[in-house]
């Protein structure tokens, strides 16, 4: 088969995407461009990253969400490689942490997968022209990429899961490594309530023991209280099960 000048000047194309069905109808689209050549594709982080190393494609369209290595330690690993590839991150959700941290790994922009195919198109055009693209727009500079992408994505809503203020303070304190007698005594409260409000918590959050709570807050990143939010080294302290709720759950 007779290769193309078209063919020869197109932008050669590595996917890397988690979702399989997603990953072969983005491919399908990409290759309906005479100037796009999907060259290889990877459905985890730690392919994409030994496609590029064999590959070496001009540019890498990254999904963030991806099993084995995410899409962020995955550009960490290429930023260690000081690879000529360039990325651009193309995902169903992200938040401006998660995106700031991408550009500075060495990302070029974000394309949202819900954006139009056009979207997509204008994107790879303005990261291969040496822009940056977020959102819908191409801009000139890494600060202003992280100024466009802090308003484009909102800071997350702090994760309550449904907890009261005094629920969460409870949570801060049991973190802190605190007895229930010594939330008792700081909140000028009964240990039975206390023990009322840690059945409220486990019901609420799903979990039966100290522990589980103590790794649900850590975890999740559970929204406390600026004055209880605990050191991590004393989380030891408050995993011991002192005090027993019914149906035989620690508190």
């Amino acid at each position: 088969m007779q290769v193309t000048d078209s063919q020869t000047n197109a932008v050669r194309i590595v996917v890397a995407d988690g979702h399989p069905i997603f990953r072969q109808g983005f491919v399908k689209l990409l290759e309906t461009k005479p100037n796009l050549t999907v060259v290889g594709s990877a459905g985890n982080g730690d392919e994409a990253v030994e496609v590029i190393k064999t590959l070496a494609p001009d540019m890498l369209l990254l999904d963030t969400l991806m099993p084995r290595m995410s899409g962020i330690a995955a550009l960490r690993e290429l930023k260690n490689l000081s690879t000529n590839t360039r990325t651009l991150i193309v995902t169903a959700i992200i938040d401006r942490t998660d995106l700031a941290a991408s550009l500075e790994l060495g990302a070029r922009g974000v394309v949202l997968k819900e954006s139009a195919s056009d979207v997509v198109f204008k994107g790879i055009q303005a990261v291969m022209s040496g822009e940056y693209w977020v959102g819908r727009k191409a801009v000139s500079t890494l600060g202003v990429a992280l100024k466009e992408s802090a308003a484009l994505f909102p800071a997350p809503a702090p994760k309550h899961f449904g907890l009261t203020s005094r629920e969460r303070e409870i949570v801060g304190e049991i973190l802190t490594g605190c007895s229930n007698s010594d939330i008792a005594a700081k909140f000028s409260i009964s240990e039975k309530t206390v023990k009322h409000h840690l059945t409220n918590i486990f019901d609420k959050l799903g979990v039966s023991s100290r522990l589980e709570l103590a790794l649900f807050a850590l975890h999740y990143k559970l929204d406390l209280p600026a004055s209880t939010a605990a050191p991590r080294r004393q989380l030891k302290m408050s995993l011991r099960p002192s005090e027993t709720l019914s149906r035989g759950r620690t508190a």
